[in-house]
């Protein structure tokens, strides 16, 4: 990677430092938008539901505007449209404005992802998977630091909008920052690439998008729906399958979340020195149905807890290492797919909350778990064909250690 263009990497990763902060920025402040939106948690739902709408539609089109002209754009566009989303919400003076906010959130997201996952294969050609799954990184520190900065303004009886202005003024002030730092040309990548000049754009024999692309389309979705189930549920079936409290039931999220960051925090080191990034694709499947049919057969609440922290292990980073792989087979059109993988995350994010929720309905959560298998299940094989595939297609080179990625 050229030194120039660590400053674009930097600013990319404050990015997805805020985003995580903006991910859980409407649940966390439910309380306060319920009443000035004259509406209830099913409301503020909705609203959030929005954001996922938001991104479905605009995905594809966001990877095609991304290989068309380019990273920067689109990335620095998202950047200013997660500010004006901020800001906008604690102002919002009815419930529709919001949720046309939202859907501009959306939007801003999946301009933020078709812009940044490719430049980052393209910032760090030698070290794609790490320099990928460190977004998974910044997204948990940003989502672990906001409760602490509601709790900030809240014990001092300030407005709640503070917790969204102060991300929105980052993000407008890393706009400006992004707009000045140089970033590769994506064009010259793929010139690069024809001649070869990276091991992974060298084939054996050419990939096809109806093999290996479409089973990386089903990993995007499931690598999305089991970390969505778990997220939702984890609570609830803490409460009704093991009997816990509410607050002691919560705490299995903070499990499942620290498991997250240690898992991506060891996969940046693994993915640099010993383990392909289409290796975790099957291994972390694995993982995450032993964890699910441990929960569904051992109720005793610190075999859960374990089961938890592993359940965010192994769900964390997947969706990222699906674009780098994704990106690997078909390099010359990386914003295109990258756009593909990421409207099938769409769907699973709008989908599952929606088809769990039915389920609960019976009155027995842990038929939402056994769904969950059975997506583990699903992801397992569309990766073992993903691997089948991967040593058929890719040349049998020797390992190379890829570089850090600062």
């Amino acid at each position: 990677m050229k030194k120039s263009y660590m400053n674009a990497a930097f600013g990319m990763y404050v990015n997805y430092f805020l985003l995580g902060m903006v991910n859980i920025m409407l649940a966390s402040n439910m309380t306060f938008l319920t009443r000035q939106l004259n509406t209830d948690g099913a409301g503020i739902s909705y609203i959030i539901s929005a954001i996922g709408i938001g991104k479905l539609l605009s995905y594809w089109i966001s990877g095609v505007l991304s290989d068309k002209f380019g990273r920067k754009p689109l990335i620095i566009t998202s950047s200013l449209l997660m500010a004006v989303f901020l800001v906008a919400i604690p102002l919002s003076p009815t419930y529709q404005i919001a949720f046309i906010f939202a859907i501009l959130a959306g939007i801003a997201n999946s301009a933020m992802d078709a812009g940044t996952y490719p430049a980052l294969i393209e910032v760090f050609p030698k070290s794609p998977g790490s320099a990928s799954v460190l977004v998974k990184a910044f997204i948990s520190i940003g989502a672990a630091l906001l409760p602490y900065m509601i709790a900030f303004f809240v014990n001092r009886d300030l407005f709640y909008g503070y917790a969204f202005f102060i991300p929105a003024l980052i993000y407008f002030v890393n706009m400006l920052f992004l707009f000045f730092v140089p970033f590769p040309n994506h064009h010259k990548m793929v010139v690069e690439g024809k001649r070869g000049s990276n091991e992974e754009e060298v084939f054996k024999e050419e990939p096809n998008m109806w093999k290996e692309g479409a089973a990386l389309v089903v990993i995007g979705f499931t690598s999305t729906a089991l970390f969505t189930v778990a997220q939702i549920w984890l609570p609830t079936f803490g409460q009704n399958v093991l009997g816990m409290q509410d607050t002691a039931s919560v705490k299995l999220l903070s499990y499942y979340s620290i498991g997250a960051l240690i898992s991506v925090l060891i996969l940046a080191f693994l993915l640099k020195n010993v383990v392909k990034p289409v290796r975790v694709l099957l291994v972390y499947p694995l993982i995450t149905l032993a964890a699910v049919v441990t929960l569904l057969t051992v109720h005793i609440v610190p075999v859960v807890i374990v089961a938890s922290f592993f359940l965010g292990f192994s769900t964390a980073g997947v969706f990222q290492l699906t674009i780098t792989v994704m990106t690997q087979f078909f390099y010359k059109n990386k914003g295109t797919v990258t756009g593909i993988v990421a409207t099938a995350a769409g769907l699973a994010s709008i989908l599952l909350p929606l088809a769990t929720g039915k389920m609960s309905q019976t009155g027995h959560i842990s038929i939402i778990f056994i769904f969950d298998a059975c997506l583990s299940v699903v992801g397992i094989c569309a990766a073992g064909f993903v691997n089948y595939r991967y040593n058929k297609v890719m040349p049998s080179l020797p390992a190379k250690k890829e570089k850090t990625p600062a």
